[in-house]
């Protein structure tokens, strides 16, 4: 076996050579990194912290001592070899040095002495010198002051010529001044004092003219406040004469007052006050009449305004100015729209109230037109709209309580004369108009109360008895009031010897026919003016008649008729009055259609409604004759005294039956103007009257027994009745219809009289039966009150015949026979 080759050992040379290099590179690396900390250290000039912490943070600071030390030795041997190198030149500088002082000083001693010779030789130079320095430096001054003067003067001349202008008041020309001064003298002195106390005044300057414009502002709103009515009054009266209209709708009354004028106020400036003027005595409506050739606008001068205007927006304040202007005229509109007190009582109170509200929107309207923005067109809308409303408010009010027409015909041409006026200076009036409308109604209103009283007067004054004329103008003159068509007057007039004559009614006819007419013109005055068609005024017309004719006239005549203290005949004389006003309603609207010029025929034209109220009047009138006959025949019945225990008849009718009859036919004799139905049923009333009250004297609850002679005299009384009724009281009347209101009553007498009980029985409830309109109570109720009678009698008289007790049997048994009826058990009666 082959001897193994032993292993070479490893050449460790070339292992630790890697090792010594990198241990030389670490070390290059921290003498690098610690000379730049010394150089940093070296060249820094601010502090070291950062590189000082860096070096102790470091692992190597011993390392960086070495390293430092040796840097300190390398500096301090370049220190010794460059100061040996200089040292040897010092020493030369030092030695030239202590040479160049000698020589200094002895320089120094002959400057010195030159110095000294010098200043003796030019004494009287500088003194010469000084004084002529002296000399040019007052020149000088000379100088500056002659030529400050010159600048200074212009601008001192420029601020007297302002407080002139402020004393005198010319605010104009002192802002034009403020502005030269300000802008163009004072920039020149700046460096004077004064222009600095100058400046500083200006603001108060402008403030001040500010202020006294405003001043001047103030004074012309008061004037103009104070002023307002004469000038609406001028510009009414120049409407009025535009329109036609007649002037002295405007002017108020007015007297003679001793005027005494305010003292002027001080200047705002001086302080000056001027002398107060003498009073004066002036009439006002002179001053009107003399104001009247001028426009309203002249009336007042209106400079203060426009000044102020300028000067507030010249001095850029112009939006304070329209501000403060329109609150102040706002505050004066509501005054002027504010109603005086009482207002309604005085014609002259709605003129002035007028004349202020148009003075005041003359001015605006003036305002509006002469100044740029200082009110526009919307403002004087807004405070247009805010016045009509005010204004319709206080006349709704005022014009409320007014209670004379003849004021409000007056109101009403002041307020169109107001809209007239108004509408010329551009203004709405439309809503005013309407106005007028609603005014009216309350003028128709005041009207209608008016004829209350007129037809009240009329009715009290009236006799209520026909009209008679004595000759032929007597006649005329009441067919002239009174539209009538009466044959039989027309033809006894041609004939002078046939008065007297009379007219059917009385004169509260054409008296109430005149007022209605006189009422129809006053509607017809409130028209004029209003610019409405004819058929509208006619229509207005009618509508207000018709009020007037069934409300009005209506109520009066019912309130007449319902008066207790007429007599009969005075009813019915208003009720043959209903008759002619009836046919006179349609004169009444041919006399409306020939005043408002509208056609009679048209079709929308209203109808007076008249004829229906005088209808319904005259049927209440009837009515009450009904109840007031009634009221009479009831007085006659009240004298009745039956004795219902008469043993026979005294032959011939009761005193009161007589008296009645005589007086009803007198009665009767007085309705021959009456409409011939009407007087029919009068006196069928009457009759029917009479038979019921007999008919209740028969069954009054306190008669609880009578006698066959008590009927048999009231069977007589019955019969004068019966006899008034078949008399024919009212011509025409004799078809049988007024003794049948007897017929009830003339059947119970008959039943009882005649002694007819079995017929009345057998022919109960058949409509052919002789007594069909006796009740079987009524006749039960008069059977026992007989029974009653025959009962005391026989009290009287002790025990009865035979004839008696049948007689009582009998009676008996109709009583019960005639209960069973009531009671609806009829029994039959057997023979």
């Amino acid at each position: 076996m082959a001897e193994a080759t032993p292993k070479k050992p490893p050449d460790w040379k070339h292992i630790t050579e890697p090792i010594h290099d990198a241990e030389s590179l670490k070390q290059e690396s921290i003498n690098a990194n610690h000379d730049h900390l010394i150089t940093e250290i070296e060249t820094s000039d601010g502090p070291l912290g950062t590189t000082l912490r860096a070096v102790y943070e470091g692992k190597e600071l011993s390392k960086f001592r070495i390293r430092l030390d040796d840097k300190i030795r390398n500096h301090d041997r370049e220190i010794e070899r460059m100061c040996n190198f200089h040292y040897q030149g010092f020493i030369d500088s030092i030695r030239e040095l202590l040479t160049v002082r000698q020589d200094a000083a002895k320089l120094k001693d002959e400057v010195q002495q030159v110095d000294q010779h010098l200043q003796e030789s030019c004494v009287p130079l500088m003194t010469k010198g000084e004084e002529l320095v002296k000399c040019r430096r007052i020149q000088g001054n000379i100088a500056t002051a002659v030529e400050s003067l010159n600048l200074c003067l212009p601008v001192l001349e420029m601020y007297r010529k302002l407080q002139e202008q402020m004393t005198s008041r010319r605010f104009y020309p002192a802002l034009k001044t403020l502005e030269q001064l300000e802008h163009t003298y004072l920039p020149r002195v700046n460096s004077h004092w004064f222009a600095q106390t100058m400046a500083d005044d200006i603001p108060k300057q402008r403030e001040s003219i500010k202020e006294a414009s405003m001043s001047d502002l103030k004074d012309f709103l008061e004037n103009i406040r104070k002023h307002s009515g004469k000038i609406g009054e001028v510009a009414m009266l120049h409407a009025a004469e535009q329109n036609n209209m007649d002037p002295a709708i405007v002017k108020a009354t007015r007297k003679k007052t001793k005027k005494r004028r305010a003292p002027p106020p001080p200047n705002p400036f001086t302080g000056e006050v001027d002398a107060p003027p003498p009073p004066v005595i002036q009439d006002e409506e002179d001053e009107i009449e003399d104001s009247a050739e001028l426009s309203a606008q002249d009336l007042i001068d209106f400079s203060p305004v426009y000044r102020c205007l300028h000067i507030y927006s010249v001095l850029g304040d112009r939006e304070r100015f329209e501000t403060y202007y329109r609150k102040q005229r706002w505050k004066q509109a509501r005054l002027s729209l504010q109603p005086p007190s009482n207002m309604h009582e005085s014609l002259d109170s709605f003129k002035r109230y007028f004349h202020d509200i148009v003075g005041f929107f003359v001015v605006e309207d003036h305002i509006l037109n002469t100044t740029q923005g200082l009110v526009n067109r919307a403002y004087i809308d807004e405070l247009w709209e805010m016045a009509v409303s005010k204004l319709a408010a206080s006349l709704r009010t005022n014009t409320v309580q007014c209670k004379d027409t003849s004021m409000l015909l007056d109101v009403k041409n002041l307020i169109i004369l107001f809209c007239h006026t108004l509408r010329g200076y551009g203004f709405s009036v439309g809503h005013v108009l309407e106005l007028l409308l609603e005014m009216r109604d309350q003028y128709n209103d005041v009207l209608t109360r008016q004829w209350v009283d007129i037809f009240n007067e009329i009715f009290s004054e009236d006799n209520y008895t026909p009209i008679y004329v004595e000759s032929i103008e007597e006649y005329t003159a009441i067919v002239t009031q009174f539209p009538i068509q009466d044959e039989n007057l027309e033809r006894f007039i041609k004939l002078e010897e046939s008065f007297p004559k009379r007219f059917p009614f009385s004169q509260f006819v054409p008296d109430v026919y005149n007022q209605v007419k006189a009422y129809i013109n006053a509607c017809l005055k409130y028209s004029a003016d209003l610019h409405l068609s004819h058929t509208e005024i006619d229509d207005m017309i009618r509508k207000s008649t018709n009020l007037l004719l069934t409300r009005t006239l209506g109520s009066c005549l019912s309130s007449l008729i319902k008066k207790p203290s007429l007599t009969l005949l005075q009813l019915i004389q208003i009720s043959i009055n209903m008759n002619y006003l009836e046919k006179s309603c349609l004169y009444l609207e041919e006399y409306i259609s020939s005043i408002t010029g509208a056609q009679n025929d048209s079709v929308h034209m209203a109808r007076l409604h008249g004829t229906t109220m005088f209808k319904d009047a005259k049927s209440d009138a009837e009515e009450h004759i009904y109840k007031q006959l009634n009221l009479k025949i009831d007085e006659f019945m009240d004298l009745a005294s039956y004795d219902w225990l008469l043993p026979e008849a005294k032959g011939h009718a009761s005193g009161y039956v007589i008296d009645l009859v005589a007086f009803l036919q007198s009665t009767f004799m007085s309705f021959t103007n009456l409409p011939e139905k009407v007087a029919k049923t009068a006196c069928m009333s009457a009759c029917k009257h009479i038979a019921n009250s007999l008919k209740e004297f028969l069954l009054d609850n306190e008669i609880r027994q009578l006698t066959m002679g008590s009927l048999q005299q009231f069977n007589l009384d019955l019969i004068q009745c019966e006899q008034f009724a078949a008399s024919e009281p009212i011509p025409g009347a004799n078809d049988g219809n007024l003794t049948l209101a007897f017929a009830g009553i003339r059947q119970l007498l008959d039943l009882f009289l005649n002694w007819d009980w079995s017929l009345y029985l057998a022919d109960y409830g058949q409509t052919n039966s002789k007594y069909v309109r006796v009740q079987p109570q009524v006749a039960l109720s008069l059977l026992e009150k007989l029974h009653n009678a025959d009962k005391k009698k026989n009290t009287i008289f002790g025990s009865l015949n035979k004839k008696e007790r049948d007689k009582k049997k009998l009676l008996d048994t109709v009583l019960k026979q005639l209960r069973g009826l009531v009671n609806g058990s009829t029994q039959q009666i057997q023979g």
